[in-house]
């Protein structure tokens, strides 16, 4: 009697029920890897976040939103392969967001704070006139209510679609963060994630008080691989890295993620005054 023949079973697995560490190529179930803010827990890797998960994992609680409107124009009728307006609509339906920045108002450690994000999934986070207004107004919240400021960068810097007019931001965000910081019973606190470039770390990622970067982040102006076809020279291992800015006294800290939300408390609530 002859062997009845092997059957084979497909086993469908939902889609996104794993993903791949960027870091270490491991892979590990999503649920597991969001339970740990999206940072790998065999290679430490922080894998990017959308500008509302790193507001939600900042704040102590509930948060509002400011400006959520506030979106940008097309003056310069821009086209490359695409018409800039449509590329607009496309990362709009992408992220839900109007802009690639969120800006919000919510308690850290029990102080109030004006504190807003980049999305880099929004055109890789770069600055426009839309970004520069929404972190014009929030730095001009914090001013009048005197409260600490938070920025969290992850950008790939200024938006070629805007020209001058994106790159006008850099100086008009510098301008008021002058004026905060001269006033403000609170600090500045800047914190650099994975990418901070461009117009955004050659400006304002670097004016704060307290300059906070994740692990292995990418910070600086040009990337690596431009200035070494500029230069014809090998960059030190791990240049452009958090780590390696930390090395050379250009950021204060290198923290984890899920260490940011009580260093930032605490260091609102060590240079805070007296009264408050």
């Amino acid at each position: 009697m002859s062997e009845a023949p092997e059957v084979e079973k497909k086993v469908q697995v939902p889609t996104g029920l794993y993903r791949h560490c960027l870091g270490c190529k491991a892979l590990m179930l999503t649920h597991e890897l969001e339970e740990n803010q999206w940072v790998c827990s065999r290679c430490g890797h922080h894998h990017r976040l959308s500008a509302a998960q790193r507001l939600d994992m900042l704040f102590d609680g509930p948060w509002t939103r400011h400006d959520a409107d506030v979106t940008s124009g097309d003056p310069l009728e821009f086209t490359d392969t695409q018409a800039y307006p449509q590329r607009l609509d496309r990362y709009r339906k992408k992220t839900g967001n109007q802009a690639a920045y969120v800006a919000g108002a919510g308690e850290i450690g029990g102080y109030s704070v004006q504190a807003g994000s980049f999305d880099f999934g929004f055109m890789g986070g770069s600055m426009g006139s839309a970004v520069g207004e929404l972190i014009c107004r929030q730095i001009e919240r914090a001013t009048e209510a005197d409260e600490a400021l938070v920025i969290i960068s992850a950008s790939g810097g200024a938006r070629m679609q805007e020209g001058i007019l994106s790159l006008m931001q850099m100086a008009r965000i510098s301008g008021l963060l002058h004026r905060y910081r001269s006033g403000s019973s609170f600090p500045f606190i800047s914190i650099l994630t994975d990418p901070t470039t461009g117009g955004v770390a050659a400006s304002f990622a670097m004016l704060g008080d307290f300059i906070i970067a994740e692990p292995k982040a990418l910070i600086g102006f040009a990337g690596p691989r431009v200035i070494e076809q500029t230069i014809r020279q090998k960059l030190p291992e791990g240049f452009q890295r958090s780590e390696f800015l930390l090395e050379h006294g250009l950021i204060d800290r290198v923290v984890p993620r899920d260490l940011l939300p009580g260093l930032v408390a605490e260091l609102i609530e060590r240079t805070r005054p007296a009264s408050a």
